[in-house]
């Protein structure tokens, strides 16, 4: 069985949005506080690495650009 993509930026902030609303505005049992903070942070750390992944990817196009060769009007 095929693993399940990721999910994108977007959505994973949006659940983990929800996530922390979940854990602020309820009065949860002990276990299921657990659970949603276990999510909560897998979520945060999908985020996370998808934001460094782009990073990466801008620090690149902008060395890729500072070092290309300039164009003349000739």
């Amino acid at each position: 069985m095929p693993t399940p993509e990721p999910p994108n930026f977007e959505t994973a902030f949006s659940q983990l949005q929800q996530v922390i609303e979940k854990l602020e505005n309820s009065e949860l049992p002990l276990g299921e506080a657990l659970k949603l903070y276990e999510e909560g942070k897998h979520l945060a750390s999908i985020c996370a690495s998808i934001l460094e992944n782009a990073q990466l990817r801008l620090t690149e196009l902008s060395e890729t650009s500072i070092n290309a060769p300039e164009e003349s009007d000739d």
